[in-house]
């Protein structure tokens, strides 16, 4: 239990590591004080180019991938993988480093999932470029997509603790994701890419 309690501590500290408001600094901006003031890969793109947003997209994936990659090097308990999957995910939606605030997690989901559960997530990932493309809102086709995902795992033959850990996720996504419901169903959501 003691090496549980560990990988999830570590996972949550490399969750936390604000990618998008390291890169804002670096360039004497507050992330947080600009456009919608998320630390996202979508807002990193609005207020500092498509190649920081990139970089900000793929360092917040690549942290949720290797939380619970290091856990299954560690351990090969799909609890405390899953575990260590939802502590990362829990550091970039409150982060030690920003007074326990942050994202709301799409990419570090994203990262977290294609390591448990790789098919699953193609088809997650299929499905918000599929509603991006008719919507043109991130937002929405980031919350379609995480309630996607735990639907697909239902239909494979993955250990029960990723597939609740997969639940988990998709809830708090849609949860962080509020204030662009109200704006979407007020029709004043800012699209991501012009109709």
């Amino acid at each position: 239990m003691l090496i549980s309690i560990s990988i999830w501590f570590f996972a949550y500290v490399l969750g936390s590591i604000p990618f998008g408001v390291l890169l804002a600094r670096n360039q004497n901006i507050d992330l947080r004080e600009h456009g919608s003031k998320n630390i996202g890969a979508t807002n990193v793109t609005r207020i500092l180019g498509k190649k920081a947003g990139a970089l900000t997209l793929l360092g917040d994936t690549l942290k949720g991938l290797l939380g619970v990659a290091m856990a299954s090097w560690v351990s090969d308990d799909p609890f405390t993988i899953a575990g260590a999957g939802i502590m990362v995910f829990l550091g970039h939606l409150f982060s030690v480093f920003l007074n326990f605030k942050g994202g709301r997690g799409v990419a570090t989901g994203l990262g977290v999932h294609l390591y448990v559960m790789p098919i699953e997530t193609l088809g997650a990932v299929a499905v918000f470029v599929f509603t991006l493309w008719v919507s043109k809102y991130v937002s929405l086709s980031s919350i379609i997509a995480a309630i996607a995902l735990p639907i697909f795992a239902m239909f494979f033959e993955t250990p029960f603790p990723y597939k609740y850990m997969s639940l988990g996720i998709a809830v708090l996504i849609v949860y962080k994701h509020y204030e662009n419901i109200r704006r979407i169903v007020a029709g004043t959501e800012s699209p991501f890419l012009k109709k």
